[in-house]
């Protein structure tokens, strides 16, 4: 079986002027959309939690979405997971704890209320208030005035007698995760839904997250420059590099544009379309070399019109397998499988292009430039000569 009977003579590189400049414009426009609006980061990088909730009877997403924003959940993010039978969902929601500068006043007040107190303290990262009391005070007292001021407590805790006199107290806010599972509850005599999994991702930790991510595909790219300029020449290099940075914009603009959550699970896909782009143009570049061999002296825009027609039907097949089995997630994939093959089949589609109109176009430039520094070279060497 072949895709392509006999081997077609398409005048790719004639077209790389007007495909260069569409890429660099709509890779400009979303570094712009990047600089200026941003991704959407998930819980991964911008910070907060994660609750996995299995339903003991049938309901749909849209369903548990309106239930949580009866209940004042307004900016959570609802994914069903796994078979629509299983009725489990994923709900995401900024923060680890329900303490906040605004509700913090409010507890002062209240506390305030209670009594002479001093030496405020609020950790909203942590969610932990700590204060005095000129007398001391019950716990139990200290959850209902708090709770009453509209923010969950999970611990009142008794820190004893303070050194200057009266008594210190720990405030513990509830975390956010039970503001999800006892909103849901609201109204209903018992929970129609069980707790699978609780995560919680702290700002700093998702900031670190998000740092190293970014860093694994700097080095990544470092690494493939010095390899094809190592295995090819380094004229080569340049090409190869940029058409990966290509890629990963345009993979970037899809997350950008769609507003899908940028998460770990996006950086996979990143790395993953950065090593697809390289494999297709090192297979090109390995054919341009020997055609360079085989056809001494001819221009290289020429020659890699040869190559890329020679290698279309091996483009053709392996970008199609690849893209289908992303098809397959697409249709049957949910939560962030789905956006992974997503941001994927974008990558493919960018990647067999880059390697044409990217890589191509920056070594044909690289060459004619090396070229035209040898013949100004040649020619004040004569002029000298003379």
């Amino acid at each position: 079986m072949r895709i392509l009977k006999k081997t077609p003579n398409i005048d790719f590189i004639g077209k790389r002027r007007p495909a260069v400049f569409i890429s660099t414009v709509l890779n400009l426009a979303i570094l712009v959309g990047l600089l200026t609006v941003g991704f959407n980061f998930g819980v991964d990088f911008a910070g907060g939690t994660v609750v996995e909730l299995k339903f003991n009877h049938p309901v749909r997403a849209d369903e548990v979405r309106a239930r949580a924003e009866a209940a004042g959940l307004k900016d959570v993010s609802v994914q069903g997971i796994g078979a629509a039978s299983e009725n489990s969902f994923l709900l995401r929601l900024g923060g680890t704890t329900q303490l906040t500068a605004e509700n913090a006043q409010a507890v002062l007040k209240a506390l305030q209320g209670m009594g002479e107190t001093s030496n405020f303290f609020t950790d909203v990262e942590n969610g932990l208030i700590n204060f005095r009391s000129t007398s001391k005070l019950q716990p139990e007292t200290v959850r209902a005035a708090v709770a009453a001021a509209g923010l969950g407590v999970k611990e009142v805790r008794d820190l004893g007698p303070a050194q200057g006199g009266g008594q210190d107290y720990q405030i513990v806010a509830s975390g956010m995760a039970d503001r999800i599972t006892q909103g849901l509850s609201k109204g209903l005599p018992a929970p129609d839904f069980t707790t699978q999994r609780i995560d919680y991702v702290g700002p700093q930790v998702g900031k670190e997250l998000r740092n190293k991510g970014l860093a694994a595909l700097v080095y990544s790219m470092v690494a493939i420059l010095l390899y094809v300029a190592f295995r090819f020449d380094l004229k080569f290099a340049p090409g190869a590099v940029l058409a990966m940075v290509h890629d990963v914009i345009m993979v970037a603009g899809y997350y950008l544009v769609t507003r899908r959550e940028f998460n770990l699970t996006s950086i996979a896909a990143l790395l993953t379309v950065t090593g697809y782009s390289i494999n297709d143009t090192i297979v090109i570049y390995d054919r341009i070399r020997e055609e360079m061999a085989k056809y001494r002296g001819k221009p290289l825009p020429d020659i890699i019109n040869i190559a890329v027609n020679e290698t279309l039907s091996r483009t053709i097949l392996t970008s199609g397998v690849t893209a289908l089995s992303l098809v397959g997630l697409l249709i049957f994939g949910v939560g962030e499988i789905w956006d992974f093959a997503m941001a994927m089949l974008v990558g493919i589609i960018v990647g067999t292009y880059s390697s044409v109109y990217i890589a191509s176009p920056l070594t044909i430039w690289i060459d004619q430039r090396a070229a035209a520094r040898a013949r100004a070279a040649k020619s004040t060497g004569v002029i000298h000569a003379g």
